[in-house]
């Protein structure tokens, strides 16, 4: 079966770890050798770690691995297991006294949808890091999107939201892969038609309903400050810091694209970039093929919820 997630780009690896009775997980991006890194926050209700240390002119710029998970901030704990994975395995930063693994992370609010008593910790994110491999990425409510909702206005039903992986290649050969985890106040719309494809949905009518008028309104939406739409964009491209800095940002148009409305005050939108290999490709070629990617990965994501129709309102 051809590859068409993330993991197509070479040097990338991906793992779940999931509870699902709780309804939360974490899932991690592996490269052990290394990639050059970039993030790019857009929303402004944000959960990170490491962003500072990815950013153009710093001393690391490298990292060896990135943590998508739910739990809020409690959710950043899975981060030291990812890092004790990659410490022994001898992957990470060199210093005189021990390797470093560089991991940085953004979360997700899942408190609300499960047992909010339960967060990934240093265990499950070890446990994602051992299941990571180089196949397809399984995608849907599983890892970080477990407990994923998208879709939040007062007196309205939220859809399921997920994790999604689509990628493309440039005619060069370059590959590019994006994995997102969806978790936005706004709806999911198809770009291609301009449908609602998961959301709001009204309890009585079973339609869509668009977001957007609630907001303009000044109404808080439902869980406010419990959103963000997180992921990761990966290249076999050669690109330096600075340029992937730049691919990290050129991919929000895809969010804006698939989610409507995106970059709110109640999101925490973030995207980390990471470039893996030596291919010749030009950073814009890459950031507008990441933007399409970040795009077709959102949709991936809600897959399930589209596949159970409901008319757009």
């Amino acid at each position: 079966m051809k590859n068409e997630t993330i993991t197509a780009v070479r040097g990338i690896q991906v793992g779940h770890a999931t509870n699902r009775r709780a309804r939360t997980g974490c899932t991690v991006v592996l490269c052990p050798a290394g990639a050059t890194a970039g993030v790019d926050v857009r929303g402004f209700a944000p959960g990170t770690r490491e962003t500072d240390a990815i950013r153009p002119g710093r001393l690391v710029g490298t990292a060896h691995g990135v943590l998508l998970t739910g739990g809020s901030a409690f959710g950043l704990d899975a981060a030291a297991g990812v890092m004790r994975f990659l410490e022994e395995r001898g992957a990470g930063f060199a210093t005189a006294h021990a390797v470093v693994p560089i991991v940085p992370g953004a979360v997700i609010y899942d408190l609300g949808v499960g047992d909010s008593r339960v967060r990934p910790d240093k265990a499950m994110g070890y446990r994602a890091c051992q299941g990571a491999t180089d196949a397809p990425v399984p995608t849907g409510r599983i890892g970080a999107g477990t407990g994923a909702t998208v879709g939040k206005a007062p007196g309205l039903r939220a859809a399921d939201g997920g994790i999604g992986s689509a990628c493309a290649r440039l005619p060069g050969g370059a590959t590019v892969g994006a994995l997102m985890v969806v978790n936005s106040v706004g709806n999911v719309i198809d770009p291609a038609t301009g449908e609602t494809v998961a959301g709001a949905r009204d309890e009585s009518s079973g339609r869509w309903v668009d977001v957007a008028p609630s907001l303009r309104r000044g109404d808080a939406p439902r869980m406010s400050g419990t959103n963000t739409t997180i992921g990761v964009i990966a290249t076999d491209a050669a690109l330096s810091s600075a340029e992937v800095n730049t691919v990290a940002a050129m991919a929000h148009d895809g969010i804006a694209r698939a989610i409507r409305p995106s970059h709110t005050l109640y999101d925490g939108d973030t995207l980390f970039a990471l470039s893996t290999g030596k291919r010749r490709a030009g950073v814009n070629a890459v950031g507008i093929v990441a933007a399409e990617v970040v795009a077709q990965a959102i949709l991936n994501a809600v897959a399930g919820e589209r596949s159970k129709g409901g008319e757009p309102t």
